[in-house]
């Protein structure tokens, strides 16, 4: 092996909370370095999914995580001059990172005032099963679905 295996950098809890997951939503979210503006979005979206629903927003925002996770996912693989999609399963990490980047975009293309009101909307809509987020998951699993015939291309 010619080159080392890049190190998992580990990621430290957040303050409020003392959850990682958290934590790493609020470094996906931030923009400029400006993490206490990100924290303040994160924990603004929490304070107003407890309010509507009445539940622990915790457990709403890691269920909106976790229904967002894709399972299955297509990579493009070339063989013999044709390129194919084949179907693979995600990694646990890279799962989680699809997720939460998944979030984040469908957030910011919603339609509510502040980005607090929009993260949680989305996150509540998809610890419902619904959203941007849920359907982005739903239509990779349907292209793996589509292309399970090149599964046997799987390196």
């Amino acid at each position: 092996m010619r080159k080392k295996r890049a190190t998992r950098r580990v990621v430290s809890t957040d303050p409020k909370f003392q959850d990682t997951l958290v934590s790493r939503f609020t470094n996906s979210l931030l923009k400029r370095g400006k993490k206490h503006l990100a924290r303040r979005v994160l924990y603004g979206a929490l304070d107003i999914i407890e309010e509507r629903t009445k539940n622990n927003p915790l457990d709403v925002f890691k269920k909106a995580v976790s229904n967002a996770s894709p399972v299955i996912e297509v990579r493009a693989r070339r063989v013999g001059g044709a390129t194919y999609q084949v179907p693979t399963e995600v990694r646990p990490e890279r799962r989680t990172a699809l997720a939460i980047r998944w979030l984040i975009g469908y957030a910011n293309e919603r339609s509510d005032s502040s980005m607090a009101q929009k993260l949680a909307s989305e996150l509540i809509a998809a610890a419902a099963g619904e959203g941007g987020a849920i359907k982005k998951k739903e239509d990779v699993h349907r292209m793996a679905e589509a292309n399970k015939a090149f599964a046997h291309f799987k390196w």
